[in-house]
């Protein structure tokens, strides 16, 4: 005797299609469940705020703390990562707060670094001879353009660095930068 029932249609495939689901129901929600720790893991968490802000860190990619900072004697110049990751220093001021600006350690001519200069209190270009001021203005070429700038903020015990996007303090006119 032939069985004359469309194969779809029998109750056994309905049942054979339920536990296909189910089971891949199962290794997904497990597979899903195993791997999303490990995909965290190697996704590094984002630390900038909304306005393209973010939160110091020292060379080694550790918050650091402002307690560390203000520790240091007035007129401290203290070198950080900051936006982008790039160098920016911090100036402790005379009454022991934080400048509200960082100046970002690349020079305007061909992009070197460079130190302070606390004998001289200015910003020495080791490159090209370019020299700058404690507010990051050219003393000395061949820099064409100041230092560029980043807002200081403390945010609870550390600092946050935001783009500096208003007129130039030191110049009164919109930045070369922005």
């Amino acid at each position: 005797m032939e069985n004359n029932l469309p194969i779809e249609n029998s109750p056994s495939m309905s049942r054979r299609q339920l536990l296909n689901f189910l089971t891949g129901s199962v290794i997904a929600v497990t597979a899903t469940g195993a791997l999303y720790p490990a995909v965290k893991f190697f996704i590094p968490p984002s630390d900038v705020g909304e306005d393209g802000s973010i939160l110091a860190k020292d060379v080694h990619g550790n918050l650091i703390p402002i307690a560390q900072i203000l520790a240091e004697p007035a007129g401290t110049r203290a070198l950080v990562a900051g936006l982008g990751g790039e160098p920016t220093y911090l100036t402790v001021t005379e009454d022991g707060t934080l400048h509200s600006w960082g100046i970002l350690d690349n020079c305007t001519h061909l992009g070197c670094t460079f130190p302070w200069n606390s004998n001289e209190a200015q910003f020495q270009c080791p490159c090209h001879g370019s020299r700058y001021d404690a507010e990051g203005r050219v003393l000395r070429g061949p820099a064409p353009l100041p230092l560029k700038l980043a807002h200081v903020n403390i945010e609870g015990d550390y600092i946050r660095l935001s783009p500096w996007l208003e007129n130039d303090p030191r110049t009164g006119e919109k930045p070369w930068w922005v």
